[in-house]
């Protein structure tokens, strides 16, 4: 326990500014203070103009596992050691917490990387599944008394349940279809999958009874169930590039927004079958504009603009084709099917 509140109050980050690799900032301050609220990234946006290049900016003190462990009242400097740019943290002044056994600091919580609070409910709901596991899944087909719309502490029935050694099961209600434009009917890469609510089983059989145990909005007949989704998600994510090309597109908005732009979550057409990891960073490009050419020879010839580059995105989620990303930054307006590609 002391061990680690030392190894904790030895918390150093130090790093080189490459000038070929990274670029500081026009006007950047010589210091930030870190306050409640603020995140890696932001942090990072003071000093960096690619601000999710922090993790090859900061280099954690290897006695520490952990390299999210920055504190509201931490001070981040920018000194030149050997002439060039390095960003080193101080520890900021703490309350103490004084017992007869130990004398520790109390450090407060972490800041996340991005704000957590613009994606909490994308990290459990809603989810995408593949057609195999709608195929697979049980559907229901009934509730208590013929209603129509169910809701917790009500039965309902259900078929196609293949597995009675789960006693839990979360019931879905299957939303848009994931396709990529112009694509075939049958070429889905996913499904739109919104968590309504748990259910228990009651009774087996064909059809099963189950008994709702939680609701979060109207469950219905023809919504699908399916075993609890238990993985894990990784909420310490570290910013980085794809290893290879990424050549991909916005295919979704979630939240049924229309003009996408900073904290806006989109859904992109590549999962982690497709190379794409949390944490990987892209770059959104507008689509280029076609306009008429008024000097060319031949009368209605068009050319079409260059794509540009509108802003930053990062994956906070990934499924078998699809992913979530999270827009950082909007630098001029993003919209559906734009082109997503590594920076």
């Amino acid at each position: 326990m002391l061990k680690s509140i030392a190894a904790a109050l030895l918390l150093l980050f130090s790093a080189t500014l490459f000038a070929d690799t990274l670029t500081l900032r026009e006007n950047h301050p010589d210091r930030h203070i870190v306050v409640k609220g603020d995140t890696l990234w932001d942090i990072s946006a003071h000093f960096l103009r690619d601000p999710w290049l922090w993790p090859d900016v900061w280099h954690i003190n290897p006695e520490i596992e952990n390299p999210h462990l920055i504190y509201p009242g931490d001070i981040i400097r920018l000194v030149y050691i050997d002439g060039k740019p390095t960003l080193q943290l101080d520890r900021g002044q703490r309350a103490l917490k004084l017992s007869p056994q130990i004398r520790a600091t109390d450090l407060g919580s972490p800041i996340p990387t991005i704000s957590l609070e613009q994606i909490q409910h994308f990290l459990t709901r809603p989810r995408v599944i593949s057609q195999q596991e709608l195929d697979q899944s049980g559907y229901i087909v009934a509730g208590d008394d013929g209603r129509l719309m169910s809701g917790a502490e009500l039965s309902i029935y259900a078929r196609n349940i293949q597995d009675f050694d789960t006693s839990h099961f979360d019931i879905y209600h299957i939303g848009k279809a994931y396709q990529n434009p112009g694509a075939k009917r049958g070429d889905i890469l996913g499904f739109e999958a919104i968590q309504v609510g748990d259910a228990r089983i009651a009774q087996t059989g064909d059809p099963a009874k189950l008994y709702v145990t939680h609701s979060y909005r109207e469950i219905l007949v023809g919504d699908r169930l399916l075993p609890p989704h238990d993985q894990p998600i990784d909420q310490n994510f570290i910013p980085h590039a794809p290893d290879q090309n990424i050549e991909g597109m916005i295919i979704s908005v979630l939240d049924g927004i229309t003009k996408i732009g900073r904290y806006q979550t989109i859904v992109i057409n590549q999962g982690f079958q497709d190379g794409i990891e949390v944490g990987h960073v892209l770059t959104a490009h507008q689509k280029g504009r076609t306009i008429r050419d008024p000097y060319a020879k031949k009368p209605g010839t068009t050319v079409t603009l260059p794509d540009e580059v509108a802003g930053t995105v990062m994956v906070f989620r990934t499924f078998q084709h699809v992913s979530y990303a999270l827009v950082m930054d909007a630098k001029r307006e993003i919209k559906l099917y734009d082109a997503v590609r590594t920076p």
